[in-house]
């Protein structure tokens, strides 16, 4: 069994996988309520990354998460390149939808400083995630990986106010020792190669430390929408 966050009990594991894209080879489509059968709480979707790109297949992935009862997220893919503000309004704007019963806060998928050095890159991460919270109300995710974190972001503990969403493939039973000051994690990426019935091919799969509180609560999965 997956153990939870320092200091954080999880006697069931909350699971669920992220998805782009590629869970979508060929245009072939996940099938949702297989995902749930297969014991997945929550999902995360690619929604948008950078100023134009939406993923093709959001729309569709989001919508048939909700039918198949699945709490749902929904994340950004940052290039720092560009600036931070239109960013974040680009992904309110696509996931307007995504902030009620069932929800999960708003994610930023950081893992490619496009060249800033750390100095710029943290002023950025903080100017977007300040505007997402603006206009979405909740508190954001931070998704990055322990070596780019302590190398692009300067290893700056000026974001533990975040949960943490750590993708570290390291074949234990939990993340090793976490970047920038967190005490714990909220969500875990442990594997990059999972399968799921539904899902075609490889597929990244989480774990839920027990961080925020009850999983139900954090994502706003109220009844009737979930009937129990």
């Amino acid at each position: 069994m997956i153990a939870g966050g320092a200091g954080v009990a999880s006697a069931e594991p909350v699971r669920g996988p992220d998805v782009s894209s590629w869970q979508h080879p060929g245009g072939v489509s996940i099938d949702w309520f297989a995902v749930r059968g297969a014991g997945q709480t929550f999902a995360m979707v690619k929604a948008t990354e950078g100023l134009s790109y939406v993923n093709p297949y959001f729309v569709q992935d989001s919508l048939q998460m909700r039918i198949a009862g699945l709490a749902r997220g929904a994340y950004h893919y940052a290039d720092p390149s560009l600036p931070p503000e239109p960013q974040a309004a680009f992904y309110a704007t696509v996931v307007l939808g995504i902030n009620g019963p069932g929800d999960m806060p708003p994610v930023l998928d950081l893992e490619d400083s496009k060249g800033l050095p750390p100095h710029q890159l943290i002023d950025w991460t903080h100017r977007y995630l300040n505007t997402v919270r603006a206009l979405t109300g909740r508190q954001p995710i931070i998704y990055t990986y322990p070596n780019f974190w302590r190398t692009a972001m300067a290893d700056t503990r000026e974001f533990t106010q975040y949960p943490l969403w750590i993708a570290d493939y390291n074949g234990r039973d939990a993340p090793g020792p976490l970047p920038g000051g967190w005490a714990h994690w909220s969500f875990w990426q442990y594997t990059s190669s999972g399968r799921l019935p539904g899902v075609t091919g490889n597929v990244d799969l989480n774990v839920y430390s027990g961080a925020q509180g009850d999983f139900a609560a954090y994502a706003n999965m109220w009844p009737p929408f979930f009937g129990s």
